[in-house]
């Protein structure tokens, strides 16, 4: 599998801009205020008005460097209290299931995949209003505006796969994982599934289809974007074993000692993006 010589902040063009986001209270932790880094392609005058897309290895590069996208937003958290949230990915040579992964992928042998490129499809924003509905209904992520639906997930920047998992041959839709292709992995951006279809383990089965996935494209690693841990809501990401966290800019396996060479101070802002 093959990966870039080049390091990742050697990568990205010169005319890249950082911004920072106007901090507000975390999802997931009590107590820290958030606040982002986002990446700006491109020269842009003002604010975010007429933002250059980003090319496929600018991504792949801040992808590398711990970054992850909402829409078309590159994004990295630099919180002003609070470092807890680690970039994580799964190395594919490496990756074995355990018991009960493989129960998983046996339980949803019954499922076809197919892979459908980004774009607003009302069978995929149905799934993902019930699933909202009942996974994050008291969560700012609620989200029923197909309007908002698009900006998160469809709207992104270019390089995007939905990956649509089917009972039986082209039967009722369960699940769709909206995957970004990189140059040198997959990131798993965000997941939704059929909330009456709990037994099957629909998310875990789709990131195990996604590593699948890295296999036949011959790429080395699925990005999982961020762990916290002492977030429940992201507990499950840990049981995908190695998981390597990003530490001040080195890949290591979870749990091994940090080391201190890159990390994000070394990108200099370019402005206040005002982003809440």
């Amino acid at each position: 599998m093959k990966q870039s010589e080049k390091p990742p902040l050697e990568r990205l063009p010169g005319d890249m801009k950082f911004g920072l986001s106007v901090a507000h209270p975390c999802n997931y932790l009590d107590g820290p205020m958030a606040q982002f880094l986002v990446a700006v392609p491109g020269d842009t005058g003002e604010g975010l008005v007429d933002i250059a897309p980003m090319d496929i290895s600018s991504y792949s590069a801040l992808v590398e460097m711990g970054f992850r996208r909402s829409g078309h937003h590159v994004y990295a958290p630099r919180c002003p209290e609070c470092d807890a949230c680690r970039a994580v990915r799964i190395p594919v040579e490496r990756f074995s299931p355990d018991r009960g992964q493989r129960r998983c992928l046996k339980g949803n042998a019954d499922l076809e995949l197919r892979i459908r490129e980004a774009e607003f499809d009302e069978e995929h924003f149905e799934l993902y209003r019930r699933y909202q509905a009942s996974r994050h209904s008291d969560d700012v992520m609620d989200n029923d505006d197909p309007e908002r639906y698009r900006a998160f997930l469809v709207d992104g920047l270019g390089h995007c796969d939905f990956i649509e998992f089917r009972e039986g041959k082209g039967g009722r839709l369960l699940a769709v994982a909206v995957t970004d292709v990189l140059d040198f992995g997959l990131s798993a951006v965000y997941t939704f599934f059929d909330p009456e279809e709990r037994r099957r383990g629909l998310g875990s089965f789709a990131i195990l289809s996604q590593v699948e996935e890295c296999h036949r494209r011959g790429l080395p690693h699925l990005y999982l974007g961020y762990w916290i841990e002492q977030c429940p809501k992201m507990s499950y990401k840990q049981r995908f074993k190695p998981l390597e966290q990003l530490r001040e800019g080195v890949w290591r396996d979870l749990g091994e000692e940090d080391d201190d060479p890159l990390d994000l101070d070394l990108l200099d802002l370019d402005f206040d993006l005002g982003l809440d």
